[in-house]
């Protein structure tokens, strides 16, 4: 399909919240539908020929470089693997597996020595900061080697993490383009299964790989599976009450609710004091976002 070429038009499916297949996707048409987005978002408004991603070696992000290979050509990828001391060495031979399935540059760039730098300077980090100096020395990595290729960043993350927050802000948010970004984690398995993406990769448990044994599930204290179809339903407007009524259990619905709540803040750029009819991105927008 070439850059700005129009897409088919598809009715989709009937809703309904009684069945368990509603999270069910067309993977084809989704995966035509992702191309024609970076083709259209990396060459035809911002002018780029190629991308970079961070390779962590997990799903998303394996996803992702098969999507861009797919739009843009193999040769186009540039993946790249930031291991910190402590990463699993499965992450790297995944991020390697994916590289050498697609054909795609890949490089590898140790953050350990400037992770430890800045920790020294703050022995009392707890893991949680730890992981969010890891997180965001990625980002200056990736940004980096994109001023210097020239390549758009390329970014991975899914919806379900997006709605919990579970994400490093200004760091694994900071790619200008997503394609995964309304794709909850149980579609994006459907998708990596249909792009051919490994299934040693696919059938792993989600990780950020931040922590030595950690894992999404774990963090969440509930399952992609039902979180996302507890996400699902309260994007489309049923109350947490309706959702109990419906057989969700209760405990499963207040913690989805209070996650998505509570992280908010994390989907929206920083909030701007109003002086005039002109602040960026309350009241002046460029035409293209009329």
């Amino acid at each position: 399909m070439s850059v700005g070429a129009q897409l088919k038009v598809i009715r989709a499916a009937d809703f309904d919240p009684a069945s368990d297949r509603y999270l069910d996707m067309d993977c084809e048409v989704v995966a035509e539908w992702l191309c024609a987005f970076l083709k259209d978002e990396v060459v035809r408004r911002r002018g780029f020929s190629r991308v970079v991603i961070g390779l962590s070696g997990g799903v998303d992000s394996s996803l992702t470089a098969y999507l861009c290979a797919c739009a843009l050509g193999s040769e186009a990828v540039v993946g790249v693997r930031m291991p910190y001391r402590t990463s699993s060495p499965d992450s790297l031979e995944h991020a390697s597996l994916v590289a050498d399935k697609l054909g795609i540059e890949c490089r590898t760039v140790d953050i350990s020595d400037a992770v430890d730098g800045y920790l020294r300077t703050a022995p009392d980090a707890d893991q949680r900061r730890r992981g969010n100096v890891m997180a965001r020395m990625r980002m200056i990595v990736l940004f980096d080697l994109s001023a210097g290729l020239p390549a758009l960043p390329v970014g991975t993350g899914n919806k379900t993490e997006r709605l919990f927050g579970y994400f490093t802000w200004h760091a694994d948010d900071a790619p200008p383009v997503n394609p995964l970004g309304d794709l909850f984690k149980t579609q994006v398995w459907q998708l990596a299964r249909h792009m051919g993406v490994p299934d040693v990769i696919v059938s792993k448990p989600a990780s950020a790989d931040l922590i030595v044994g950690q894992t999404d599930e774990d963090d969440f204290g509930i399952s992609y599976a039902r979180a996302d179809r507890i996400l699902h339903l309260l994007l489309r407007g049923f109350t947490a009450e309706r959702l109990i009524e419906m057989g969700f259990s209760a405990d499963d619905v207040r913690l989805v609710k209070q996650k998505v709540d509570s992280t908010h803040w994390k989907r929206h750029m920083p909030t701007t004091a109003m002086l005039s009819s002109t602040s960026i991105n309350d009241y002046y927008l460029r035409p293209v976002d009329y």
